[in-house]
């Protein structure tokens, strides 16, 4: 049975090999967190840029009850004045409290330290073998023969291989001093990390090295750069961590250039940048990524019909795409995880091979009016500022103060709905989910995307590069090429070029052999089944063909 990391090595492998991935700066040893898309990724990226824009923007699902709305796009810079950042809560909370090693430069988040020594330490993992979590009991040779050998490799700046003679009496100390109350795996380990307890107390290792690690400090999760000639602290702006914010900030210029009117829905897509501490599982974390973001104004007190309306949709048009397996896993959000202004939130997660758990595609979140009220207070001194007339007589409480004036009940500051959906993360899950292994094919990877997301449509071939056989090709081609992504080949076999095409994912491959001289037929071969049947070589006939099989138009 292939393992899920198995799995994902090929899919890596694959990606690297065809073009849909690679690492970014790679001549120069690359740069942790940055990644770049090829020829096949890039139009991956595209697909599932457009398909979302179609059927969230230009062409959205009708609303609770057939209810009418309108969406309108926006493209918001990256750099935006640092008070929408401040406003915003990200200046003051966007930060980690992180842990620097001294001896090896190595960070740790520190609300995870203890987990990531259980998990992820090979040197505390080599030691369990001369302790007895639960019941304190060490063999105090061992311990010595352990930092005099395999420490000295695995944890050379931890206080038992630096000394142990002066650490082992620490914890001989600590042992005889409490019998009734062995000390605890954690007990244990801060000991050995101890060398002058009496200066210094206990300390807590790094996880790598086992150095005595530095006092927590905030770590920012924003990059941040400067605007201008000088460099200084007026000058000081950030790359945005997030494509919401643009939105909010432009919620009055919307309103006041269109004929929108609540409820609707403001869409962007584009790059954010998160400073993450340990970016990992290949683009699902990453420090710069792409973003598909709603956010969808109403009623307050339509406003949950709306999350779950968004929640729905969101989780179809997932499985529209073919994401569909048990792999996709819509979780309602529980009260203890959401944020202090959300009423509702729900993670549509996918459980890619590189976790155990499911991961974030996408969150769709009840924003409140947080958002609305917090750039009103700051930017013009009144949390109701960005408040819109209710023009539904029927939640009017209370008569207007003039003829034709609505009263102070008909005002109110929109509820948000926010589905968030990473481009990244969505490509990666299309990938993950179109992978297929089949030894029974002469070609065994190939890759079952969506018609709408497969990077390119049809290819050509002519069987051989000779007998006239190009000729016949190559104005198909450049037919079918108006109309779709597609791929002229002549080069080496057949079946070579059937393989590089079920790894790219292309769904039909168009061969002009010999009997297309004879009777004006092509054959067509199916990327999923490997069959193949024959159909006229008419530009117009192949046309009608793809559309019809793609469902595209």
């Amino acid at each position: 049975m292939t393992k899920p990391t198995d799995t994902m090595e090929k899919i890596v492998a694959l990606c690297r090999r065809r073009g849909f991935i690679f690492g970014s700066s790679e001549i120069y040893g690359g740069i942790g967190g940055f990644w770049d898309y090829g020829p096949l990724g890039c139009e991956l990226k595209k697909n599932i840029k457009d398909a979302w824009w179609h059927d969230m923007v230009r062409n959205p699902p009708p609303g609770p009850g057939g209810t009418e709305y309108q969406m309108v796009g926006l493209d918001c810079s990256i750099i935006m004045n640092p008070k929408v950042w401040e406003a915003s809560g990200h200046v003051g909370g966007f930060a980690d409290p992180m842990r620097k090693c001294p001896g090896c430069g190595h960070f740790v988040r520190a609300d995870q330290l203890w987990e990531t020594l259980a998990t992820a330490s090979p040197w505390l993992d080599s030691l369990l073998q001369v302790f007895t979590p639960g019941t304190g009991q060490y063999d105090s040779p061992r311990l010595m023969k352990w930092a005099k050998t395999k420490g000295k490799k695995l944890a050379p700046n931890l206080a038992l291989v630096r000394n142990p003679e002066v650490t082992l009496v620490w914890l001989a100390t600590r042992v005889e001093g409490q019998p009734a109350a062995p000390p605890t795996m954690q007990e244990f380990t801060q000991y050995i990390a101890t060398e002058q307890l009496h200066q210094t107390g206990l300390q807590e290792p790094c996880p790598r090295c086992g150095a005595p690690l530095g006092p927590p400090a905030p770590f920012k999760l924003m990059f941040e750069t400067h605007t201008g000639v000088e460099q200084n602290e007026k000058s000081n702006v950030y790359l945005r961590p997030e494509t919401a914010q643009g939105i909010f900030v432009n919620f009055r210029n919307v309103l006041d250039s269109t004929r929108v009117k609540i409820p609707f829905g403001i869409a962007q897509i584009g790059k954010a940048f998160r400073n993450e501490i340990t970016p990992r599982n290949y683009t699902f974390r990453s420090r710069e990524f792409e973003q598909m973001e709603i956010e969808f104004f109403c009623h307050p007190e339509s406003s949950m019909e709306w999350y779950e309306f968004w929640r729905d949709v969101r989780i179809k048009w997932y499985e529209s795409l073919n994401i569909k397996s048990e792999k996709l896993r819509p979780r309602q959000q529980g009260k203890e995880e959401l944020a202090h202004y959300s009423a509702a939130c729900t993670d549509i997660e996918y459980l890619f091979p590189f976790s155990d758990e499911p991961q974030e595609l996408e969150g769709v979140a009840h924003r409140g009016d947080f958002d609305l009220k917090a750039h009103g207070k700051s930017a013009r001194g009144d949390e109701n500022a960005f408040a819109v007339i209710d023009d539904d007589p029927s939640r009017r409480l209370q008569p207007a103060r003039t003829p034709g004036e609505p009263g102070p009940s008909a005002r109110f500051v929109p509820h948000v709905i926010e589905p968030s959906a990473g481009v990244d993360r969505f490509a990666l899950a299309a990938i993950t989910e179109a992978y297929t292994f089949d030894e029974g094919r002469a070609s065994p990877e190939f890759m079952k995307f969506h018609p709408r997301l497969a990077p390119i449509k049809a290819a050509v071939f002519p069987l051989v590069a000779k007998d006239g056989l190009p000729e016949i090709a190559e104005p198909i081609y450049r037919e079918i090429a108006k109309h779709f992504p597609c791929q002229y080949d002549a080069k080496q076999s057949i079946g070579k070029r059937y393989a590089r095409m079920d790894e790219a994912g292309t769904p039909f491959c168009f061969t002009i052999d010999g009997r297309t001289k004879e009777d004006g037929t092509v054959t067509v071969r199916d990327r999923d089944d490997a069959s193949q049947e024959r159909i006229s070589a008419d530009p117009n006939v192949i046309l009608r063909f793809l559309n019809d099989k793609l469902g595209l138009h």
